[in-house]
C-alpha cells in the first residue's frame, strides 16, 4: 500500500512553518492517541498516530525535508538508500506539549515551579468613602518562613533525603503503551526529596500561617463589585515559584439617605402640605455639605429636583453626576381639633372653586365615571 503524502497527512499546505507544523501534529496527536481511543473497538487512531508522528519526524527536519520535497518518500526512506541520521526535531518538546495535556505530566527534571494561587478579600466601604476614595489597613492571612527548620520541613538538627523514586529529578518515566512519559513522582509529589523526620512547627510544609498588614489605596468613586489588584500580595508559590495576586473586592454599605445608580444619587425629601402647595425654600444634603433647593408652589409628589454636579466623580474618570431629590408630600397626622377645623374649613372653601384647586384629582374622576358607564355598571 502506498504512503500518504506527508504534508496531506497533518493537513497543512507544502510552505507551512515549522510553527504550523508542530500545531497540525499536535492536533492530531492529541485526536488519535491510543489511550485516548482505548475504548472505541475496531478505531484505525493508532495508526493514524503513527502517520502523523511520521510525517512529522520528516517535515519538522529541514534537511529531511528538501529531501522530500525533491524526491517523496524515496528521498527520506533508508531502505531505498534515502534518509539521514542524527538531528530531527526535539520530541522530547512534542511530547511535553502533546502529552503533558493528555496525562498532566510535568516537563523536563527537577521539581516543579508553581504560581501561587490569587486570594480574594471583601473590603466593605462606606457611600462617603467609595466616592471620596480612602486609604484602609487590611489584615490579610499570609505565609511566612518556618523560622525552626529554616524552611526545609526538616526537624531542626536533621534534612530532606533524595526522593529514592525518582532520584531527585522529581518526575518519574512511565511506558504508555508503545512510548514513555514523564510523570511527576507520586512519591515526593514534583520537590525532588522527602522528609523522614518533619518539622513539628509547621509539619514539614516549610512554612506558617501569619497575619500581616497592608495598606489598600481605594481611589475616588469605586463601586460594589470593582476589585482592587495589589500584585505579589496572594499565596507564596511552592518550590520557588511567583506568589499570586491579592483582589480587594469592593462592597459598598447601604446609606441611610442616599442610593446610588452609576454615577448618580437619588435621596426622597420629604415637605409639608403647606410647603408643596404655597411653595418654598428647603436645605437638602449632599455629600458635600447642605445646598439650598427651592419648591415652586402646587408641588406634588414624585417630582424630581437635579442638582447637578453633587452626585459621584467615575472611577475611570468622566462627568461628576447629579444629584436627584423625589419630593415626597407628608399629609399631616396626630391633628387637634383647632387644625382639623381648620382643614375642614380649607377643604369646604376649595370645593366652592370647583375643579381649579385639584385639577388631577377631577380629571381622574371623570375618566372613573366615564369607563363605569361604558361597563355598563
Amino acid at each position: 500500500m502506498s504512503k500518504r503524502d506527508y504534508y496531506e497527512v497533518l493537513g497543512v499546505s507544502k510552505n507551512a512553518s515549522e510553527a504550523e507544523l508542530k500545531k497540525a501534529y499536535r492536533r492530531l496527536a492529541m485526536k488519535h492517541h491510543p489511550d485516548r481511543n482505548a475504548g472505541n473497538v475496531g478505531s484505525d487512531a493508532e495508526a493514524k498516530f503513527k502517520e502523523a508522528k511520521e510525517a512529522y519526524e520528516v517535515l519538522a527536519d529541514a534537511r529531511k525535508r528538501a529531501a522530500y520535497d525533491q524526491f517523496g518518500h524515496a528521498g527520506v526512506d533508508p531502505s531505498a538508500g534515502g534518509g539521514f541520521g542524527g538531528g530531527g526535531p526535539n520530541f522530547s518538546d512534542i511530547f511535553g506539549d502533546v502529552f503533558g495535556d493528555i496525562f498532566g505530566g510535568a516537563r523536563g527534571g527537577g521539581a516543579r515551579v508553581n504560581r501561587g494561587s490569587d486570594l480574594r478579600y471583601n473590603l466593605e466601604l462606606s457611600l462617603e468613602d467609595a466616592v471620596a476614595g480612602t486609604t484602609v489597613k487590611i489584615r490579610i492571612p499570609s505565609y511566612v518562613e518556618c523560622e525552626p527548620c529554616g524552611g526545609s520541613g526538616a526537624k531542626k538538627g536533621t534534612q530532606a533525603e533524595t526522593c529514592p523514586t525518582c532520584g531527585g529529578h522529581g518526575q518519574v518515566r512511565m511506558q504508555q503503551g508503545f512510548f514513555s512519559v514523564q510523570q511527576t513522582c507520586p512519591r515526593c509529589h514534583g520537590k525532588g526529596s522527602v522528609i523522614s523526620d518533619p518539622c513539628p512547627a509547621c509539619r514539614g510544609a516549610g512554612r506558617v500561617q501569619e497575619s500581616k498588614t497592608l495598606s489598600v489605596k481605594v481611589p475616588p468613586g469605586v463601586d460594589s463589585g470593582d476589585r482592587i489588584r495589589l500584585a505579589g500580595e496572594g499565596e507564596p508559590g511552592e518550590y520557588g515559584g511567583s506568589p499570586g495576586d491579592l483582589y480587594v473586592q469592593v462592597i459598598v454599605g447601604e446609606h441611610p439617605i442616599f442610593k446610588r445608580d452609576g454615577n448618580h444619587l437619588y435621596c426622597e425629601v420629604p415637605i409639608g402640605f403647606a410647603t408643596a402647595a404655597l411653595g418654598g425654600e428647603l436645605e437638602v444634603p449632599t455629600l458635600g455639605g447642605k445646598v439650598k433647593l427651592k419648591v415652586p408652589e402646587g408641588t406634588q409628589t414624585g417630582k424630581l429636583f437635579r442638582v447637578r454636579g453633587k452626585g459621584v466623580k467615575p472611577v475611570r474618570g468622566g462627568l461628576v453626576g447629579d444629584l436627584l431629590c423625589r419630593v415626597v408630600v407628608e399629609t399631616p397626622v396626630r391633628l387637634n381639633e383647632k387644625q382639623k377645623e381648620l382643614l375642614r374649613e380649607l377643604d369646604a372653601n376649595m370645593r366652592e372653586g370647583g375643579d381649579k384647586h385639584s385639577p388631577h384629582s377631577s380629571s381622574w374622576l371623570d375618566g372613573v365615571k366615564k369607563f363605569f358607564e361604558s361597563m355598563g355598571f
